[in-house]
């Protein structure tokens, strides 16, 4: 058995981030990561492909929280005490300079993970982090006193640990045997699978602001609208499957979402289109693209709406009016199961949140066991935000961890 003052276990962004502090704060303590795999950091490594969303740039606490379908309310205290621009400062400090982009994404200026990855294991190395990989956990006891590890590799004890390995069903098991209570994971961001000759052939079509309402729920977002081979992607997908995440996991994804494509209502784009039936009347209709919408998008809702190509505004009569003005304003799709969003997987589910001290980030149940990042129930919408919420829960872990 090997005696270690602090443990952390998962070689992810949350567990560096906080055995980094933690070292740093108190230089006596030996700190050791236990990373399962080869190499950790792997989701550093796919984080928006592959240049890592370090954090997203807002800065007003009550703002960043509405990022988070879960954990809204108790993130609010935390990022009170770390935050964005702490983040910033972090990183700064350590040679890492990020930049906003114009969507408010965070990224490093260097466009590449691998200056992320590089700062963890440099500041791990300065600080004298032992990290151990190929280190399985098998199981995590405690005396009251001191935890007891199995590990593939050997076994440790040591006075706290940390648990920091993200959506695992492994050590939820583990941390379901000291008491706490798992809230049964589900995917959260995902793309949906549609099937349609409205967006079949059109890969690639962006409409740039759209409305999407979930039929039968109260589900609703707003934002860009990717068209791709499966079906429906972009800001306006991954925010309604984040927020929808339990209730559409009910549906066994397979429902119907309303698009309003131009973000105006019914009876106003009738009115609209009553008037370009004046104004363009000698024009086809498929090649007059109207509401900036992405011309081949223009010309899949034109021809659903019942028209030829050589259709010309003054010909429209009033039933082919009303199915354009719906096809623009709520044209309805039925999804059929979903995709992951490229390769960053993130679950809706972990430690209960009732369970976690979250003005210190430990257990409720289990002195000196501390819990940070997406092992516990918390999810954010793609953007950098899941990234901000491993940062602030490792270093408010850290700092009560070496108090």
């Amino acid at each position: 058995m090997i005696s270690k003052d602090i443990i952390v276990v998962g070689g992810g962004a949350a567990g560096f981030f906080a055995a980094i502090n933690i070292a740093e704060q108190n230089p006596n303590l030996k700190v050791t990561i236990l990373e399962r795999g080869k190499e950790g950091l792997g989701k550093v490594k796919v984080s928006g492909g592959g240049r890592c969303n370090v954090t997203h740039a807002e800065f007003i606490p009550q703002e960043l929280v509405q990022n988070y379908p879960r954990g809204e309310k108790e993130l609010l205290g935390p990022f009170h005490q770390f935050m964005t621009g702490d983040t910033i400062e972090w990183f700064e400090k350590r040679g890492v300079e990020l930049k906003i982009e114009e969507d408010g994404r965070m990224f490093p200026v260097s466009n590449s993970s691998q200056t992320i990855i590089d700062c963890f294991l440099n500041e791990a190395e300065k600080h004298q982090v032992d990290v151990l990989y190929n280190h399985v956990v098998k199981t995590i006891d405690n005396d009251g006193k001191l935890f007891q590890i199995k590990t593939s590799q050997g076994d440790f004890s040591a006075e706290k640990i940390l648990i920091a390995t993200g959506s695992n069903p492994k050590i939820w098991n583990l941390l379901e045997n000291l008491g706490h209570t798992i809230s049964q994971p589900v995917p959260s961001l995902f793309t949906f699978n549609i099937k349609d000759n409205r967006i079949k052939d059109i890969p690639g079509v962006v409409a740039k602001d759209v409305e999407v309402r979930v039929l039968g729920t109260d589900l609703w977002s707003e934002g860009p609208l990717l068209i791709t081979h499966w079906g429906l992607s972009a800001p306006s997908i991954l925010k309604l499957s984040a927020f929808g995440a339990l209730e559409l996991a009910k549906r066994g994804y397979k429902f119907q979402v309303e698009i309003n494509f131009i973000r105006d209502s019914f009876q106003s784009c009738l009115d609209t289109l009553k008037v370009l039936k004046q104004d363009l009347a000698k024009k086809a209709v498929f090649k007059s693209t109207q509401f900036d919408l992405p011309k081949r998008l223009w010309h899949k809702l034109v021809l659903a709406s019942g028209m030829e190509e050589e259709t010309r505004w003054a010909d429209l009569n009033k039933g082919q009016l009303e199915a354009l003005a719906s096809q623009l304003t709520q044209a309805v799709f039925n999804v059929d199961g979903k995709s992951t969003f490229k390769e960053e997987f993130v679950t809706a589910g972990g430690v209960n949140l009732k369970e976690v001290n979250f003005k210190t980030f430990e257990s409720k149940l289990v002195k000196n066991l501390y819990l940070a990042g997406e092992v516990i129930n918390v999810d954010a919408v793609t953007g950098g935000f899941n990234f901000q919420n491993a940062w602030t829960g490792a270093y408010i872990a850290a700092k009560n961890i070496v108090q």
